[in-house]
Order: structure tokens, then C-alpha cells, then sequence
């Protein structure tokens, strides 16, 4: 099974482009490239990258068209939470808190350090996949949750036709076949306790809990101050 991390570069300016891809392969990432926002698109559905490094001033289409439409376009919903890095000549503040609102992950300014790009390619993908692991996770939960709730209405349903069943002439008449219904009954009424417990708590918890959507915003936030 292939673990190497999937890279797009997408520049106009080939060199760029060579240098990213000879130092990244060496490093053993795979790189594919792009040489214009409308490529990179195809190149998106063609290559599922794990990340996009993406130059912003480029012909026919600039990095933000580019971010726009992978973050907000239902065709590209199958990709929309690849982080995103953008290349910028640019230092204004302004332009980057637009492109971190768009949806960038973080920025790296022209010329580039090729250490400190490396860095934020791992610090990028690390919290990409601490967000992944976070997301299945309340999945899970959320699946849990509807599991319980099943289960606890089948032990009400269950509970009720053990009452009818005991209250019935055969019950009544059947001294053991009482006693084995009270026996059931008690039992499903301690399930029936434990799991409104395990709800209750979950309620507990989840009021407490910052939501992942949340989280990631608050990541955007930091990296923009």
C-alpha cells in the first residue's frame, strides 16, 4: 500500500516548478505539476493529492479562483479538504486573510527558503491529519449515538412484551414462567438504565466539545494573526 504523501505544485514559472519537484522527490513525496490554474484542476481529479502548493498570480486562472472553486464548487466536493499552500509575492497582510478566509491553509513568500517550506509542508499536513482523525472520530461517535438509540427503543419494545407476556393467563397461571419474565424484565430495566446513563454522559460531553469544523477555523484564525 502506497504511504509516500501525494504533492501538486502549481506555477506558471518552470523553474519553480523543476526545483519543487526534483527536492521534494528526493524527499520522497510524489509530485505531480501543473503549470496553470485551469490544469491544476484537472490534475485535482486525475491525481487526488494530499496537498497543493499553489502559485497565486498565474494565467487564465489565480491561486484564489482556484482555492473558490475547490472549496465551494460541488464538483470538486471530493476534494474540498485538500490543504492548501499558496505561493505569493506578495507580504500584505490583507491578501493573505483573504486567502486564509478562501480556504489556504498557510502562505510562503517569494524568494523561498526551501528549509522553512519544507517545514510548513509537514506542519500542513500533520494538522491535515490530525483534522482527519478528528472528523472519522465524530463519525464514529455519531454512529454510536444512533446505535444507542436503537437499542434503547428495541429494549422498550422488547421490556413492553415481557410485561404483556407475564400479565397474560399463561404468566400468571406459569409460576416459574413469571418468575424467568421478572428475572427479563429486571435485567433489560438495568440495559435501559445504563444506556440513558451513556447517553446522558455523551450530551455531557458533546456540549463541552468544539465541533471540528469549528476547530479548523480557529487554526485559519491563528495562522492569519
Amino acid at each position: 500500500m502506497e504511504t509516500r504523501k501525494k504533492i501538486l505544485i502549481v506555477d506558471d514559472e518552470q523553474i519553480n516548478v523543476e526545483f519543487f519537484d526534483l527536492m521534494l522527490s528526493k524527499l520522497g513525496f510524489i509530485v505531480e505539476k501543473a503549470a496553470n490554474g485551469r490544469e491544476a484542476l484537472e490534475k485535482v481529479k486525475e491525481f487526488t493529492p494530499d496537498l497543493i502548493m499553489l502559485d497565486n498570480i498565474m494565467p487564465k486562472m489565480s491561486g484564489w479562483e482556484v482555492t473558490r472553486i475547490l472549496k465551494n464548487d460541488p464538483e470538486y466536493s471530493e476534494w474540498h479538504d485538500i490543504p492548501i499552500i499558496m505561493f505569493s509575492a506578495m507580504d500584505d497582510v490583507k491578501d493573505k486573510i483573504e486567502g486564509f478566509e478562501l480556504g489556504v491553509d498557510d502562505y510562503i513568500t517569494k524568494p523561498f527558503n526551501f528549509s522553512e517550506v519544507l517545514a510548513r509542508i509537514r506542519s500542513v499536513l500533520r494538522n491535515h491529519e490530525l483534522i482527519d482523525q478528528l472528523k472519522k472520530r465524530e463519525s464514529r461517535i455519531a454512529l454510536q449515538e444512533q446505535l444507542n438509540e436503537k437499542l434503547l427503543a428495541y429494549v422498550e419494545l422488547v421490556s413492553a412484551q415481557f410485561a404483556s407476556l407475564g400479565a397474560s393467563p399463561e404468566g400468571m397461571k406459569d409460576p416459574e414462567l413469571a418468575k424467568k419474565v421478572d428475572t427479563w424484565k429486571a435485567e433489560y430495566s438495568r440495559l435501559q438504565t445504563k444506556i440513558s446513563e451513556l447517553q446522558e454522559e455523551s450530551k455531557r460531553l458533546k456540549s463541552r466539545e468544539i465541533a471540528v469544523s469549528s476547530l479548523e477555523n480557529e487554526l485559519r484564525k491563528a495562522y492569519s494573526e
